[in-house]
């Protein structure tokens, strides 16, 4: 594993990282409607790119999009 702006990924070339973080956002803007994304997509999305859900969270909070129809019923 590798140390990437705070986040562990799959080790991976350093170059190809910064490529899948921003990929990674690119996916999460892609699917966000009025600035939130329902749960059970940001836990595809974290599956799809090898990251943990914790992680998955950290990110979305760092580009400002927040968690919709939460599957544990904490955020609607």
């Amino acid at each position: 594993m590798v140390l990437n702006m705070g986040f562990i990924f799959p080790k991976r070339e350093v170059e190809g990282e910064m490529m899948d973080r921003k990929r990674l956002e690119e996916m999460i803007l892609e699917k966000s409607k009025d600035g939130k994304v329902p749960c059970a997509v940001c836990f595809k999305i974290a599956e799809d790119f090898g990251v943990s859900k914790k992680e998955m969270g950290q990110i979305m909070n760092e580009i400002n999009i927040r968690i919709s129809q939460c599957q544990l019923g904490c955020f609607e």
